[in-house]
C-alpha cells in the first residue's frame, strides 16, 4: 500500500503472507529434489578432493595449477586496462567533436552527397535489372516459339482485340517451320453471352479459336494428391473449381498429333500478355497444379514443359513484353505500366476510368456519382475500409485493389466488337484456310456450342461497358527495346489533372490496328504535332466595336438622350 507523504508503495508484507510465500518456496523446491532424486541428478557439487599424496609428480601438478591461475588473473586485468583505454578514447572523441562543429557540418554535407550518389546508383542498378529482365523474357519467347509446332494465342475475352500482339501473329505466320496459330478465349464467364458469340463469329473469320474457363481452384501439386484425394471422396464441384472446353481443346490437339508424319510428340507453346490466364490453362488440362499461379503479374519467368499426353507437350512461356509506343489507356489497362513501376497507379486508374461507363462503375461498385477517379477512389477506399491513420482513405491501396480487379479473375467488363474491315496486313486468305486445314472445323464449332451452353454468364446490365483500343503492340526482339526508360509524370502533375471535371469521351468503335511500324509513326507525329511552339493571338474584348462591325447600319444608342 502507498502511503501518501512516499514516493513509492512499501515493500513490507504482513507476517501471514511472508510465511506462506516461504512455506510455498520451501514445497516447491522438495518437489524438485524428488524429481532429481528419482532421474539420479544431483544438483550438489562434488568436493573437490585435490591431488592426493599417492599420486606421483604430486608438486609439478601442483605447480601447473598456480602458474594457470596467474596466466588468467594477469588475462583479466589486460582486458580492465584495455576496457579502461577504449573509455578515455570515446572522451576524447566526444571533446574533439564538441570543439568543431563547422568540421561536423561539412561531414553533414559530405554525407547528403554521398546519399545522393548511392541513390542515383540505386536507380541505374533498378533500372538496369528492369531491362535485363525485360531482354531475358524476350529470350523465352523466342525459345518458345522455336521449340513449338503449334502457338496457342491466349486472349481475355473481356478484352481480346487488346490481348492480341500483331508482331507474335505475324512472326509465328511468316516462321520456316510453318507453325500453326490458335486463338483460346480464356474468361468467358466474365462477359456476357451476346458479346462473346459476336467475338467468337469475329475471331473465327481469321484463325481457329476455342472457348475455355479455366479451374481457378487447383490446389494438388502431384498426381498421386490427385487421385488420394478422389479417392477420399474429397471432390470440389463448385463453379470456380469447375472447368469449361477442355476436352474440345485436348481432342483438337490429339487430331493433330496423330496427323504428324513422325511418331514425336506434339509441343504446343501457351503464350499471350500477362495475366490472361496462361499457367491456369496448362494446369486445367493436367488437372493438378503444375504452373505457378496468381493474381500477381509476372509470376511465369521462363519457359515450362508439361506433358499433357503421350503426344501432346506443352509448352508455358512468360508475358509478352508490351512495346513502349502503345497508348496509355492500352497500358492502362492490363496495368503493364504499373508493373513496371513507370507510372502509378494513380494514374492508371484515372486512364482506365475514362474509357468506361460511369453508370456501369457506379453499379457495379455502388459507389455514388463521382467527378473524377480521385473523388472515385476515396469513396471506394472508405467502402472497402482502406484507412489510414486518423481515417485518411488509402487511395494508393484502393487504386491497386482496383487495378488486380480488372486483370485477374472476377470483375465483368465487356468491350464491343468492331466492324470488319478486312484481315489485317500480315494474314491473307490463303493463310486463314492453311490454319484451318489440319481441324475439323465444324467439330471445333459444335465443341464450343456446347461450352456456351454448360456456362453460367453474367447479365448484360450487371457487366462493364468498355472501349477497346484494337490492337497491343508487343516486342519480341532484343533490337526493338528503347535504351533509355521513359520516365512517368509525377503524382503532384496527376492530382492537379485529376482535380478537373472528367469530361465524357464520345463512344466509337475502333477498327483494327495494324504493326508497331504504324503505332510508332502515329505516335512520333502526335509528339511531333505537341513539342510545335504556340502562338496566342489577342482577342479584342471590347463589345461595342464588335457591334459596331456588325451593325454598320444601326444608330449606336445614346444614354443621355433617352434617360432624361
Amino acid at each position: 500500500m502507498k502511503r501518501p507523504k512516499l514516493k513509492k508503495a512499501s515493500k513490507r508484507l504482513s507476517c501471514a503472507k511472508r510465511f506462506k510465500i516461504q512455506k510455498k518456496v520451501r514445497e516447491h523446491n522438495r518437489k524438485l529434489r524428488k524429481a532429481a532424486k528419482t532421474k539420479g541428478i544431483s544438483r550438489k557439487p562434488k568436493k573437490d578432493v585435490g591431488v592426493p599424496n599417492s599420486a606421483p609428480f604430486k608438486e609439478e601438478v601442483l605447480r601447473e595449477a598456480e602458474q594457470r591461475k596467474q596466466e588468467l588473473e594477469a588475462l583479466k586485468e589486460q582486458k580492465k586496462i584495455t576496457k579502461q583505454q577504449e573509455r578515455a578514447a570515446k572522451r576524447k572523441k566526444g571533446k574533439a567533436a564538441e570543439a568543431e562543429p563547422t568540421a561536423k557540418k561539412s561531414k553533414k554535407g559530405e554525407k547528403a552527397k554521398e546519399a545522393k550518389a548511392t541513390a542515383a546508383k540505386e536507380a541505374k542498378a533498378t533500372a538496369a535489372k528492369e531491362k535485363s529482365a525485360k531482354l531475358f523474357r524476350c529470350c523465352e519467347l523466342n525459345k518458345v516459339i522455336e521449340a513449338s509446332d503449334v502457338i496457342v494465342e491466349v486472349l481475355d475475352a473481356r478484352d481480346p482485340l487488346g490481348c492480341r500482339c500483331p508482331q507474335l501473329e505475324e512472326t509465328v505466320l511468316k516462321h520456316e517451320g510453318k507453325k500453326k496459330l490458335l486463338f483460346l478465349l480464356n474468361k468467358i464467364d466474365l462477359v456476357p453471352k451476346e458479346n462473346l458469340e459476336k467475338w467468337l463469329k469475329y475471331l473465327e473469320a481469321e484463325c481457329p479459336t476455342f472457348v475455355f474457363k479455366a479451374s481457378t481452384q487447383l490446389q494438388d501439386r502431384t498426381v498421386q494428391q490427385k487421385k488420394q484425394r478422389a479417392a477420399n471422396a474429397v471432390l470440389d464441384h463448385s463453379r470456380a473449381a469447375s472447368c469449361f472446353g477442355s476436352d474440345s481443346l485436348l481432342q483438337a490437339l490429339c487430331d493433330l498429333a496423330n496427323k504428324k508424319d513422325d511418331e514425336s510428340m506434339l509441343k504446343i507453346g501457351v503464350v499471350g500478355f500477362p495475366n490472361v490466364g496462361k499457367s491456369s490453362i496448362i494446369n486445367s488440362l493436367k488437372e493438378i497444379r503444375a504452373c505457378n499461379v496468381g493474381v500477381q503479374r509476372g509470376l511465369t519467368r521462363c519457359m515450362q514443359e508439361v506433358h499433357i499426353s503421350k503426344r501432346v507437350k506443352m509448352i508455358d512461356s512468360p508475358g509478352i513484353v508490351a512495346a513502349p509506343c502503345n497508348p496509355g489507356d492500352v497500358m492502362a489497362l492490363r496495368s503493364l505500366q504499373v508493373e513496371e513501376k513507370e507510372e502509378s497507379p494513380l494514374e492508371a486508374v484515372r486512364t482506365l476510368l475514362k474509357q468506361c461507363n460511369q453508370q456501369h462503375i457506379m453499379l457495379q461498385y455502388n459507389v455514388p456519382d463521382y467527378r473524377n477517379s480521385l473523388e472515385f477512389l476515396t469513396t471506394f477506399a472508405k467502402k472497402r475500409g482502406f484507412l489510414q491513420k486518423g481515417g485518411v482513405p488509402n487511395t494508393e491501396l484502393a487504386a491497386t485493389t482496383f487495378l488486380n480487379e480488372w486483370t485477374g479473375a472476377k470483375l465483368s467488363y465487356h468491350s464491343r466488337v468492331p466492324e470488319r474491315l478486312g484481315l489485317p496486313s500480315f494474314l491473307s486468305d490463303a493463310m486463314v484456310t492453311d490454319l484451318q486445314s489440319g481441324l475439323d472445323m465444324d467439330k471445333v464449332r459444335k465443341g464450343n456450342e456446347d461450352v456456351i451452353k454448360g456456362v453460367r454468364f453474367p447479365n448484360l446490365a450487371s457487366s462493364i461497358s468498355f472501349n477497346s483500343k484494337g490492337f497491343t503492340a508487343g516486342v519480341l526482339s532484343v533490337s526493338e527495346l528503347p535504351k533509355e526508360i521513359p520516365t512517368s509524370s509525377t503524382t503532384a502533375d496527376v492530382e492537379v489533372m485529376d482535380m478537373t471535371a472528367n469530361i465524357k469521351e464520345p463512344e466509337v468503335e475502333t477498327p483494327d490496328s495494324t504493326m508497331l511500324t504504324q503505332i510508332c509513326q502515329s505516335t512520333e507525329k502526335s509528339k511531333g504535332k505537341s513539342a510545335k511552339t504556340v502562338k496566342f493571338v489577342p482577342i479584342n474584348n471590347d463589345l461595342t466595336s464588335i457591334q459596331q462591325k456588325n451593325n454598320n447600319n444601326d444608330d449606336a444608342y445614346d444614354f443621355n438622350t433617352d434617360f432624361m
